[in-house]
């Protein structure tokens, strides 16, 4: 059976124990800095210590839910221990140190991971199997908004939100825009932008993007207008719609909209499920190679927001 270990215990890290918990795996430790989480270990009855270092001899491998600036320092020590690693988005704040740590867990012949929720979730899986039978994709919108608790102090909406849509345009699409464009803004802090909107150009088809911790309502969606059908999925309540429309200067053909059928699951038990399957099947493939390439578009993001002009992928 895989010994797992926990280092973080903030709110996503305690979803992690509740679900590893529940899982076919030896959750064995919890690691955090805060001497009063040690509680959190004690309701699950496992270890509990202050330096994560102390955990590693003790399990297999290590789920990492730490704040975004530590990802770099605690995944490599972990890699270093010959633990396989899950750590939750972004890989890390930049792409160089992403790619050392893909190159280091090759060497090591590890996993290396990266907590991209939504490609586990019912309704993105759905709507990946549902785009070839709504003709050419025209363009794309996508929204990340919600403004229900303080923003984060580690990235700002870029690398925390719009990291979400990108990978799931890259997983569902099976390619990558070749044209990048991003407007920010910055009211709480000169540091991490607050709201930002994102034009990925595809060639054939634009995607536009809506990432912010000020919109009153709190939306995960998007719209997938293509010739034949226009989909919309609403990724936090794992919903599509689809609405059979065709438009030309001669006419609009148009039918009842209707949903698909989506069989709703809990998107991180299925991640972390297949974390432990891949480390007792040895399955070591693509290492962190996707997840680099969304790191350097949304590296692109800030970059072209800071030069003010379209940048290439």
């Amino acid at each position: 059976m895989v010994k797992i270990g926990v280092v973080g215990a903030g709110k996503w890290g305690i979803n992690h124990l509740r679900i590893f918990s529940e899982l076919d795996c030896e959750l064995v430790g919890l690691a955090d800095s805060d001497n009063e989480k040690r509680e959190i270990a004690n309701k699950y009855k496992i270890k509990f210590f202050t330096n994560y270092k102390e955990l590693l001899p003790l399990v297999d491998a290590v789920s990492v839910v730490v704040p975004t600036n530590l990802h770099f320092g605690v995944v490599k020590e972990c890699l270093l221990a010959g633990k396989h690693v899950l750590v939750e988005k972004p890989i890390t704040l930049n792409s160089n140190e992403a790619k050392k740590l893909i190159e280091l867990a090759k060497k090591k012949n590890l996993i290396l991971a990266v907590g991209y929720l939504f490609r586990f979730n019912a309704a993105v899986l759905a709507l990946k199997g549902e785009l070839k039978k709504i003709g050419d994709i025209q363009y794309i919108t996508a929204r990340y908004i919600h403004s229900n608790k303080p923003p984060r102090k580690d990235c700002g909406v870029v690398f925390n939100f719009a990291i979400h849509l990108i990978d799931i345009l890259n997983f569902i699409l099976d390619e990558k825009p070749k044209r990048v464009f991003c407007k920010k803004l910055n009211y709480l802090s000169e540091e991490r932008e607050d709201c930002a909107f994102i034009i990925l150009d595809y060639g054939k088809f634009i995607a536009n993007m809506e990432v912010s911790w000020f919109h009153p309502l709190k939306k995960r969606d998007m719209w997938i207008i293509g010739s034949k059908e226009k989909v919309y999925i609403d990724l936090f309540e794992q919903i599509i719609k689809k609405y059979p429309i065709e438009v030309s200067y001669d006419k609009v053909s148009l039918l009842k909209e209707y949903e698909v059928k989506v069989n709703k699951n809990e998107p991180l038990e299925e991640e972390l499920k297949k974390f432990c399957d891949c480390i007792k099947n040895n399955m070591i493939t693509n290492v962190g190679e996707e997840e680099l390439i969304t790191t350097k578009i949304c590296e692109l993001c800030l970059k072209s927001a800071k030069e003010n002009k379209e940048l290439e992928l």
